[in-house]
């Protein structure tokens, strides 16, 4: 049955209550999802932009990696500052993704397709259209003049303190007609909003209810680290030498040079996580929490996700830079979350939006290309926590080089030519390899398709078993069947330089994950009181040779294990 709102609209949640209350609570733990950019997706009406009536025509593709979720970036109305990241009306579909009869149609195919919907929300600012600070910014004594945050000058007419912008330059922006300040962490047209006001945070989880009740089964939280600021506006101290890193300090403006403790990472963030998790629990949904943050990143992940109180598991970047990395670094990632959270979850991923992708990240070196990506799925997949793919991901996309005259992205352009460009990461998926837009398009795509991209295309991988994206469905679907990779503990074996060894454990189920992630074969001695047999048909090479594991260069090697003089199970 479905129920009429309030609003008119209709709650199209309560029709599935009866079949949602049947599934596995916890579905989310170890899940897979694939994040979808809807600009990027596919174009259904030829203007060069993709659209949700787009994703709905290519969800099948998705369903059949074995994927649990989709994550949409947003699609929301906005005056595309920053594409869909600056948003004007929560509540609706901005016209160049569809409508919102299209969103219900997504959702509904979705669903029947086996796929939870999880949708971008964008809590820590809006646009500077949107109505609430339309209002805020006409004077001091509005009903909202106290919705974002305002601060007078100093004497001397310059900032309150010395914030920074992610995006490059001050973080605050000088209104005339108010004769104050307002804070913006990216760009000059996302004002931040005040969450220390209570009626900022009720009208947000009213926001996220709406589409709760549109059917949604949760939301990744953008930058969830920034909600709250410092109410005593203090200045940010400089970062410290010991936290430093040439990650962190390598961009080409001043932003990474702070300690960011006064203007995101706020201890009054955990409250509302709670408020929120209330919220979210009325419906059996999730929430994923992107933790913008380099230097204490992991240690925020545990603290948002444990507890059972606050968001269902988080993510961080330290996966989501540089290339292959060493086995210790690795490593010194998952414990350092384990130590963080102990009963806390990590969604774990190697490409995304924001990112250069992993496609070039980590085969610019000696290697085989589809050996190395190969690698990094199994790695991935066999983490403990939930995974992340990044559309094309299943395809081996590389990066792209975009020419400055067709960059789009406002922080590639900002800091061009020190920083690449986000655009890169963000050009259209490949569906055939017969048009100069890869299917995408009939029209002139929003960024180019390069050439390189259209012999992965889906058509062309789709009859080939031993294709990238064939071994992506074999991976997930070991990884679904099997409970120790999913949601299993964790224990790091010792392994020689270059090989990173694991066991995953749930109940009597235990599996060998071993991978080389060199470019020279190497072996990993099968640990004296165990027998293994291999997993997963048509992965990766690594045999077991007497009493060691034989791995070429960027290979891998899963076995569900037991003591020896048993047979161990598994398929």
């Amino acid at each position: 049955m479905e129920r009429d709102l309030d609003d008119g609209t209709t709650d199209f949640a309560t029709a599935s209550n009866a079949a949602d209350l049947q599934r596995e609570a916890d579905w989310w733990r170890g899940c897979v999802l694939y994040q979808i950019y809807p600009r990027s997706f596919q174009d259904s009406n030829g203007d060069g932009i993709g659209d949700l009536p787009g994703i709905t025509r290519r969800l099948s593709h998705v369903a059949s990696l074995g994927v649990d979720a989709i994550w949409i970036s947003p699609f929301m109305p906005s005056p595309m500052k920053d594409f869909g990241y600056d948003i004007s009306n929560y509540r609706d579909v901005d016209t160049i993704f569809g409508t919102l009869a299209d969103f219900d149609a997504l959702v509904a195919e979705a669903h029947r397709l086996g796929l939870k919907v999880i949708i971008d929300q964008v809590l820590s600012h809006t646009s500077d259209k949107h109505p609430w600070f339309e209002e805020s910014r006409q004077s001091r004594d509005n009903p909202r003049a106290d919705w974002y945050v305002w601060a007078d000058p100093k004497e001397d007419g310059t900032p309150p303190n010395n914030w920074l912008s992610v995006f490059s330059g001050p973080a605050w922006r000088w209104s005339s007609r108010r004769r104050q300040y307002y804070f913006h962490n990216f760009l000059i047209e996302q004002p931040d909003l005040n969450f220390h006001n209570p009626d900022v945070r009720e009208a947000l989880l009213g926001e996220m209810r709406f589409w709760l009740q549109r059917g949604v089964d949760g939301f990744r939280l953008d930058t969830a680290n920034f909600y709250f600021h410092d109410a005593e506006l203090r200045d940010n101290p400089p970062l410290p030498e010991a936290m430093r890193s040439e990650i962190y300090t390598s961009r080409a403006d001043a932003y990474n040079f702070q300690h960011h403790v006064f203007d995101r990472n706020r201890p009054d963030n955990l409250q509302f996580l709670r408020q929120m998790r209330a919220l979210l629990d009325e419906f059996g949904a999730v929430a994923v929490g992107e933790i913008g943050e380099r230097t204490t990143g992991i240690e925020l992940m545990g603290e948002y996700s444990s507890g059972g109180d606050k968001l269902h598991m988080c993510y961080a970047f330290e996966f989501l830079s540089g290339a292959i990395p060493e086995p210790e670094t690795i490593r010194r990632v998952i414990e350092r979350f384990d130590a963080a959270g102990p009963d806390g979850w990590a969604c774990w991923a190697f490409s995304n939006h924001d990112v250069v992708r992993h496609g070039t990240r980590w085969t610019e070196g000696p290697g085989r290309p589809d050996d190395v990506l190969r690698l990094a799925a199994g790695i991935l997949m066999t983490l403990r926590g939930s995974v992340c793919l990044y559309q094309g991901e299943e395809l081996g996309l590389t990066e792209t080089d975009i020419p400055r005259e067709k960059m789009v992205d406002p922080s590639g352009i900002a800091l061009w030519p020190d920083v690449r460009t986000r655009d890169g990461c963000r050009t259209p998926m490949v569906w055939t390899k017969d048009n100069r837009n890869g299917g995408f398009s009939d029209g002139e795509a929003w960024l180019p398709v390069p050439a390189e991209h259209l012999p992965r295309a889906v058509a062309e991988l789709e009859d080939d078993p031993a294709s990238l994206m064939n071994f992506y469905r074999r991976l997930i679907a070991l990884r679904k069947r099997t409970p120790a990779l999913t949601k299993g503990s964790l224990r790091f074996l010792e392994a020689a330089p270059g090989i990173l060894a694991m066991l995953r454990e749930e109940g009597s189920e235990a599996v060998l994950c071993v991978f080389n992630l060199g470019e020279h074969p190497a072996t990993f001695p099968l640990p004296e009181d165990m027998t293994a047999r291999p997993l997963g048909e048509g992965l990766f090479s690594g045999r077991i040779e007497g009493d060691l594991i034989a791995l070429g260069a960027h290979d891998g090697f899963i076995a569900a294990v037991g003591p020896r003089g048993t047979k161990t199970s598994g398929g």
